[in-house]
C-alpha cells in the first residue's frame, strides 16, 4: 500500500512550485528575474550587435509613440522586437503596455504594465491610471478603482484640477459597469466567422431589413490600394457577403466603387438599393452609391449634409425623408462637444433642410457615433464614450416620442457592452438579431464582427466559464445545460413586405423595374418612394406598424397594381412576400383596386378610396380612347340577392366617381355579388380577398 501521508508531501512541493511558475507567468517574467534592466551597453558587452539593433528598435518605436494615437500599433511593432532582447525593462514594458491599451488587444496590457511597476517603482507618472484603464478592461473594477485612487492621491492640487473629469468619468464608468454586470442581459453573441472575419480589422457592419445581405469595411490584405500606409495598415475597403441559410457566404471585395484610399460602409437604404459610404474627400464626407441592376454606380457626394469637418455615419427612417448623422462639425453653436448625431428632413418640395442637432438629451459632451435608426422609425441606436457608460465606446438606444422628442439613452448592458470597444451596431428588422464590432477575447484579430442574438423573458440560460470569456464579459455560472433551439423572442413592431414586380403580360414574367409608393390612406399622404431592381425586379419595404398603408406600383405602359396593409399598433414583426405582376394597358387587362373601400354591408365610398380612384382618373387622362367597365364582387355572406344590388351599387359609386372628371360615355358598371370568387368563401381571409372592386379594360378604340 503507498503511503498517502509522504504521497501528499510530494504532491503539495509540485502544487507550490507550479504555482510559483504561474505567478512568475502572470506577473511576465521569471519570478526571480524581477530587477530592472536599463538599456545600457554596460549591460551587454557580449551581445554589441544585437544591443545596437535592440536601441535602433525603440528609437524607432519612440518616434511613432510621440506621434499619438493612430501610431502606438507601429511603436508596438519595434518595442517588441526590442523586449525579445531585453524583457526586464521597466521602461520598455510600461511603453508596450501603453501600446497594447491603445490597440485593439487591451487584454494584453496588464502583464506588461505590472512588470513595469515591479521592476521600476513610479516608472511613470500616469502609471497608476494606466493600470486602472488595464483592470477596467478585464472587468476587474474594484482594483481599477484602487488604481484612479492612487494616481488621484498623487497629483498635486494643480494637477487634480486638470485631471478632475477624466478620473471622475473613470471611476463612474466602473460604478456603473458594477450595477450593469449585476443584472446582465441575456443573449448568446457569436463571432460572424471567417467567412466575414479575417486577422486584420472587420468593423461597420450594415444590413438589408432582412438580413440577406451584409457589407462592412476591412482592413485586410487584398485591397485595392495594396500597400501599407502610414500605420502600417492596408487601407479601407468595402466587402459583402449574402447569406444562404443560417450562414454567411464567404465575402467579396465590392471593386466597383473601392478606391486606393480609404473606402468604408456608413449605411444603406431602407430598400437596400441604396448604399452610403465613407471616402476622405473634404476631411471625411458621405457619398451615395445606387445599385442599377447587379452593378452599383460610383458614388457620389451627399451634398446636403457634407460639411469641412468629418461626417462618419449616417442611417435613414423608413420612409426616406429623414436621415440622421454623425459629425464632429465642432465649428456649430449648437455642437455639444465631440462627434453629436443630427438630423435632416426633407421638406415637402423634396429638397432637404437645414441639420438640427438632437439636443442635449441624446447628445453629450463626449462622442456620439455610429448612429443606426432601426426600420420600425422610433428606435435609435448609437455608440457613445459618454452618459451611462461602461468604459470605451457602449451602446445605447434612445426612442423617438410621439411629441418628436427622445427618451434617454438607455446602455444595452452586459455582455454586449463591456470595458472595450463596441462599435457599429446594426439591428435586423425582426429585432431577433444584431451585429457589431468588437475585440473579444477569442477573435480572428483586431475587431471583428459578432452577432447578437436576443433571447426572450424565459428559459433563462447558463453559460460555463469558457462561454463567459467568448461571448464577452457575460456572468460566469458554474454549470451548464443544453439550450433548446426555440426561445422566447421579443420582436419589433415592423412588417417587411418583399418581392419581385415582373411584366405578366409576357410568358416570361421579364423583371421590371418600377416605382412603388406607399401612402397612409387614412390623411391620403405620401410616405415614401422606392424602385424595384432594374435586373431582378426584386424590391424591399418597411412598414412601421400603427397605419393602414396603399401600396401603388406603377410603370409607363402598365396599369398600376396596389395592395393594402393595414397593420395594428400591436402588430409585431412580420414578413410577407408577394409576386406583382404588371398588366401592360390592353383590352381585356384587369386589375383589383385594393385600396377602395366601402361602410360595412353599403355602398358609400370611404373618404380613403379617392387617392386610388384618383390614380385610375389620370390613366384615363393619359389614355383618351380607353373605355373600362368597374366591377363591384362580394362574399357568399347573405342572400345572392342581397350581394348583387350591393355589388352592383358599389360599382356604380366607383363610376360615379369617375364620372365627376372622365367622360360617362368611357365608364360601365356592372355587379358579379360572389359569382366570381378569387379565393375559398370559407375562411375570414378568403372573404376578405373575395370583397372587391376591379377595374377592366374593354376597349382601346
Amino acid at each position: 500500500m503507498l503511503k498517502i501521508v509522504n504521497n501528499n508531501k510530494i504532491f503539495m512541493k509540485i502544487k507550490i512550485l507550479f504555482l510559483l511558475l504561474t505567478l512568475s507567468f502572470l506577473c511576465g517574467g521569471s519570478l526571480f528575474a524581477q530587477k530592472n534592466v536599463d538599456f545600457d551597453k554596460k549591460n551587454f558587452e557580449s551581445r554589441k550587435p544585437a544591443f545596437k539593433e535592440a536601441k535602433k528598435n525603440i528609437k524607432k518605436g519612440d518616434d511613432y509613440f510621440d506621434r499619438g494615437d493612430g501610431f502606438y500599433t507601429v511603436a508596438l511593432e519595434y518595442y517588441l522586437k526590442a523586449n525579445i532582447f531585453n524583457s526586464d525593462n521597466g521602461f520598455l514594458n510600461y511603453k508596450i503596455g501603453v501600446c497594447y491599451l491603445k490597440s485593439s488587444d487591451q487584454g494584453k496590457a496588464m502583464r506588461y504594465l505590472v512588470k513595469a511597476e515591479k521592476l521600476l517603482y513610479n516608472v511613470a507618472p500616469d502609471i497608476h491610471f494606466r493600470l486602472g484603464e488595464a483592470y477596467q478592461d478585464i472587468c476587474k473594477f474594484d482594483e481599477a478603482v484602487e488604481e484612479y485612487t492612487k494616481f488621484k492621491n498623487g497629483l498635486t492640487p494643480e494637477e487634480l484640477n486638470l485631471q478632475r473629469t477624466v478620473i471622475s468619468k473613470r471611476l463612474e464608468e466602473c460604478k456603473q459597469a458594477k450595477e450593469l454586470y449585476a443584472d446582465s442581459v441575456r443573449v448568446f453573441i457569436d463571432n460572424a466567422g471567417s467567412e466575414i472575419n479575417s486577422k486584420y480589422n472587420e468593423y461597420s457592419p450594415v444590413i438589408t431589413t432582412d438580413e440577406s445581405v451584409m457589407y462592412f469595411t476591412s482592413k485586410r490584405e487584398g485591397s485595392v490600394g495594396g500597400t501599407l500606409n502610414k500605420f502600417n495598415e492596408y487601407d479601407e475597403d468595402v466587402y459583402s457577403s449574402t447569406k444562404v441559410g443560417d450562414k454567411w457566404k464567404q465575402a467579396e471585395n465590392l471593386n466597383l466603387f473601392n478606391t486606393k484610399l480609404n473606402d468604408g460602409v456608413l449605411g444603406i437604404s431602407p430598400d437596400g438599393q441604396q448604399l452610403y459610404i465613407y471616402q476622405p474627400d473634404n476631411g471625411g464626407d458621405v457619398f451615395i452609391s445606387q445599385k442599377k441592376g447587379d452593378k452599383w454606380m460610383r458614388a457620389k457626394p451627399f451634398k446636403q449634409i457634407n460639411t469641412p469637418d468629418h461626417e462618419c455615419a449616417i442611417s435613414f427612417a423608413p420612409d426616406n425623408n429623414t436621415v440622421y448623422f454623425c459629425t464632429n462639425n465642432n465649428h456649430k453653436k449648437d455642437n455639444l462637444g465631440g462627434y453629436d448625431i443630427y438630423s435632416c428632413k426633407k421638406n415637402k418640395k423634396g429638397k432637404w433642410e437645414d441639420p438640427v442637432n438632437l439636443g442635449n438629451v441624446v447628445n453629450s459632451q463626449y462622442d456620439e457615433v455610429d448612429v443606426f435608426m432601426h426600420p420600425d422609425g422610433r428606435t435609435l441606436y448609437f455608440c457613445s464614450n459618454g452618459h451611462k457608460n461602461v468604459g470605451g465606446f457602449d451602446v445605447f438606444k434612445t426612442t423617438l416620442k410621439d411629441d418628436g422628442t427622445w427618451t434617454e439613452p438607455e446602455n444595452l448592458g452586459f455582455p454586449i457592452n463591456t470595458p472595450l470597444n463596441e462599435r457599429f451596431f446594426v439591428m435586423s428588422g425582426s429585432g431577433k438579431h444584431a451585429y457589431y464590432s468588437s475585440a473579444k477575447i477569442g477573435g480572428l484579430g483586431g475587431y471583428d464582427i459578432y452577432k447578437i442574438t436576443f433571447l426572450g423573458p424565459e428559459k433563462q440560460p447558463l453559460l460555463s466559464n469558457e462561454d463567459y470569456l467568448l461571448a464577452g464579459f457575460a456572468k460566469p455560472i458554474k454549470e451548464k445545460v443544453e439550450i433548446e433551439q426555440s426561445v422566447d423572442i421579443k420582436t419589433s413592431r415592423l412588417t417587411v413586405v418583399k418581392g419581385t414586380i415582373s411584366d405578366g403580360t409576357v410568358a416570361t414574367f421579364t423583371p421590371l423595374e418600377a416605382d412603388i409608393e406607399i401612402s397612409d390612406n387614412a390623411t391620403s399622404q405620401l410616405i415614401s418612394t422606392s424602385k424595384s431592381n432594374a435586373s431582378t425586379g426584386k424590391f424591399l419595404i418597411t412598414l412601421p406598424s400603427g397605419k393602414d398603408y396603399a401600396i401603388t406600383v406603377k410603370k409607363e405602359e402598365y396599369l398600376f397594381h396596389s395592395e393594402n396593409f393595414n397593420i395594428p399598433a400591436t402588430s409585431t414583426y412580420q414578413e410577407k412576400n408577394l409576386d406583382i405582376k404588371m398588366l401592360k394597358i390592353q383590352k381585356e387587362a384587369k386589375i383589383v383596386l385594393r385600396n377602395v373601400f366601402f361602410e360595412f354591408g353599403k355602398s358609400s365610398l370611404k373618404p380613403e378610396s379617392y387617392a386610388e380612384l384618383d390614380q385610375l382618373v389620370e390613366i384615363m387622362k393619359a389614355n383618351p380612347k380607353l373605355k373600362i367597365e368597374i366591377g363591384g364582387h362580394t362574399d357568399n355572406k347573405s342572400s345572392r340577392a342581397f350581394n348583387l344590388t350591393l355589388s352592383e351599387k358599389r360599382a356604380k359609386s366607383v363610376v360615379d366617381y369617375l364620372s365627376k372628371t372622365i367622360d360617362i360615355s368611357r365608364l360601365t358598371y356592372k355587379g358579379y355579388a360572389f359569382d366570381v370568387p378569387v379565393a375559398p368563401n370559407d375562411t375570414e381571409e378568403g372573404r376578405a380577398q373575395n370583397r372587391r372592386v376591379e377595374f377592366k379594360i374593354i376597349s382601346t378604340e
